[in-house]
């Protein structure tokens, strides 16, 4: 007997964001969050900041244009908190 797994790729269809987390609803009924904090520029966001996105590449990830971060439904799936950048003191 065969079994053959229909593997559905995340896509995000709305979302959102609170002083505390990020939450993406999926197209298949998941809902995925994660702490704010997990994004630097988003956390350092005003609320109107914040609350200015889009959806981009058909759902695999969310745009804020004004503070130019960009996250994607793998890396809240998998626990890829964004790294901030490193400071050269010379």
């Amino acid at each position: 007997m065969n079994t053959v797994a229909l593997v559905v790729e995340p896509r995000i269809s709305d979302l959102r964001i609170t002083d505390a987390e990020i939450t993406a609803y999926l197209v298949d009924g998941r809902s995925v969050s994660v702490p704010l904090a997990w994004s630097w520029r988003l956390s350092e966001a005003t609320s109107e900041q914040r609350n200015h996105w889009e959806i981009i590449g058909d759902g695999i990830g969310i745009h804020w244009p004004d503070i130019d971060e960009d996250i994607s439904i793998e890396g809240m799936l998998y626990g890829a908190p964004a790294p901030r950048p490193l400071v050269l003191v010379k």
